[in-house]
């Protein structure tokens, strides 16, 4: 009798046996290392938006022009996007919470170097370095977090943009605070670098591997797929993924250049610019909704009215000349759609339109398009600028492309997402 109630495990897959052996994590355990991982994805925001309120310093120190500046703003998300498809593979063969301490590394290391800079190149290359190093956490974190909490990853994706947009809100605070102290801008990137080293080294210890290395397949194994294409680039995440490449260009070239579009054309100064920036993180703050909410109507249809919603507030921002009280308010409303609304829900609808064991796949696809071009965004801003004047640039970049994204979303089909009602 007792030899007939042992399990044979000769034909379960290694990783598989050692998550059965695993001991169960407990409810605080799990909620240190969640915490954790959100705040280590807030130094990720604080890392990155923490150089545009600064950029009018930097292009004064370097003598950079407005291309440049604007180029230096966003191209860190190139190395994010070269991180996305690479960081995929290494999620499926290696341990996420490895890849994750890595990275955390690699971007805080970027950072640190950034002020080290003698001009442009090495500036640039140290940004990209920087942005390597955050698409690798962000699809490590996405790939985790999306398999553990596999039946509320709206929720949870949201509870990490929410941490993401803590960052947004704080770094344009804390960042233009440090510079004023310290009479130099390289403060901040110190300062934040060093952030980062400090919760890798906490996390060595106090993130688990139960929290990170769960089996989606396992979480859900009582479901069937036949309804969902069998590859990972199908109709519905090469929908999201021309989605995603749209609208992170309209997004993150808005991210990049508002500070200076304040600064030099409605000559607010830096601490009001750096108001309004954070009131852009502020409404960010909101991806707990918006991440609830996406898993609970249909995210297509959420989408297309968050995109339609940043058309709307852009006319506001680039044709309205308002005041630092309004322009605040549009600040919020455009990080509560932009960054709020949009991006936990484009990052968990191409999770949900793959099968269980392709996330990490999806997880590096949706890195790597949303991304990807916008390494550029900001250097296309600042040509449109160049030539039109940030009004017409404003419309350009940041009101007609989101309408560009509604019209991809149009062939997603969410009756073929893995969490379909059948």
């Amino acid at each position: 009798m007792t030899h007939a109630a042992q399990v044979d495990t000769s034909a379960v897959p290694a990783g598989e046996t050692q998550e059965r052996n695993r001991p169960p994590l407990s409810r605080p355990m799990i909620a240190v290392g969640f915490l954790l991982i959100v705040l280590s994805y807030m130094v990720n925001a604080m890392d990155r938006q923490v150089f545009p309120p600064l950029l009018p310093n930097i292009r004064e120190d370097y003598g950079f022009s407005l291309e440049q500046g604007g180029l230096l703003a966003t191209n860190f998300t190139l190395g994010m996007a070269l991180a996305g498809l690479p960081a995929g593979y290494l999620l499926d063969r290696f341990r996420r919470k490895t890849v994750l301490l890595v990275s955390i590394v690699i971007y805080s290391l970027g950072t640190m170097a950034t002020p080290l800079a003698t001009g442009f190149a090495d500036m640039s290359a140290y940004r990209v370095v920087s942005g390597f190093g955050e698409g690798m956490q962000s699809a490590a974190i996405f790939a985790a977090m999306g398999a553990f909490f596999a039946h509320r990853r709206g929720l949870a994706f949201g509870v990490i943009g929410a941490g993401y947009s803590i960052g947004v809100f704080i770094a344009p605070l804390i960042g233009v605070r440090l510079m004023s102290t310290h009479g130099t801008w390289h403060s901040p990137f110190y300062v934040f670098g060093a952030a980062g080293l400090l919760i890798a080294a906490v996390s060595l210890f106090l993130v688990k591997t139960g929290l990170t290395e769960t089996s989606v397949e396992k979480v859900v194994a009582t479901k069937t797929y036949e309804h969902m294409p069998t590859s990972a680039y199908n109709r519905n995440t090469i929908a999201l993924a021309v989605h995603s490449v749209v609208s992170g260009v309209a997004i993150y070239g808005f991210l990049g250049l508002y500070p200076t579009y304040l600064i030099t054309s409605l000559h607010y100064s830096t601490e009001q610019a750096a108001l309004a920036m954070s009131l852009l993180g502020f409404g960010g703050m909101t991806a707990i909704f918006g991440g609830w909410l996406g898993d609970r109507v249909n995210q297509r249809t959420l989408l297309i009215v968050s995109l339609l919603a940043v058309s709307a507030i852009s006319v506001c921002i680039y044709e309205t000349q308002a005041g630092v009280g309004v322009q605040c308010v549009f600040a919020f409303l455009m990080g509560a759609f932009g960054l709020g609304f949009i991006y936990p829900n484009t990052n968990s609808a191409i999770q949900r339109a793959v099968r269980p064991e392709q996330i990490g796949r999806a997880s590096g696809l949706f890195v790597s398009s949303y991304y990807g071009p916008a390494a550029f965004s900001g250097l296309l801003f600042a040509a449109l600028v160049d030539s039109f004047g940030w009004s017409q640039a404003g419309l350009l970049q940041v009101t007609v492309l989101p309408l560009l994204a509604v019209a991809a979303l149009i062939f997603v089909r969410t009756s073929q997402f893995n969490n379909a009602v059948r």
